[in-house]
């Protein structure tokens, strides 16, 4: 067993594999014999899996060893949407995710991202809840603003 497992349980086919960045998660879902897919820039300039590649408009499905994309990075299985949706059976998710190997596809942090990819190919839906949250979090931060700026402008009542 090698020992980016110890202490943690083997994935299993169709699985989600949460990588631990700086500052973001990269996501891939494991396929077999310790190898996932998951989406890396297209450039052989850029580090697979590297935050350089949220500035990239494309990406290119990959199927590489799990080691070689956690770069030293903490990772766990994390299939929090099973409580959400029904994954698609295994046969049918492997056989989506290794007919995108090699596939250029179109990348977008807030539409199109690794946690979206994982997403659509295991439950049909791709949905990225980093991204929401950081929109949600985005929002409370505009509307504390605002409420700041409606604060300041509202008369003050005169006491005598």
């Amino acid at each position: 067993m090698e020992n980016f497992f110890l202490g943690k349980p083997r994935p299993r086919p169709g699985d989600l594999i949460e990588i631990f960045r700086i500052g973001y998660e990269h996501w891939a879902i494991y396929v077999e014999d310790d190898c996932v897919v998951h989406l890396a820039p297209p450039s052989e300039d850029f580090e697979v899996g590297s935050i350089t590649s949220v500035f990239s408009n494309r990406a290119i499905v990959k199927y590489s060893r799990l080691e070689d994309v956690l770069h030293g990075c903490s990772w766990k299985i994390n299939n929090k949407l099973d409580g959400t949706y029904l994954p698609l059976p295994v046969d049918k998710i492997i056989q989506r995710t290794k007919h995108m190997i090699n596939k250029i596809v179109q990348y977008s942090l807030i539409e199109g991202n690794c946690e979206h990819f994982v997403n659509d190919l295991r439950y049909g839906v791709p949905r990225s809840q980093q991204v929401e949250h950081a929109l949600m979090e985005g929002a409370k931060a505009a509307g504390a603003v605002i409420s700041a700026v409606v604060d300041s402008i509202k008369p003050k009542p005169v006491t005598a």
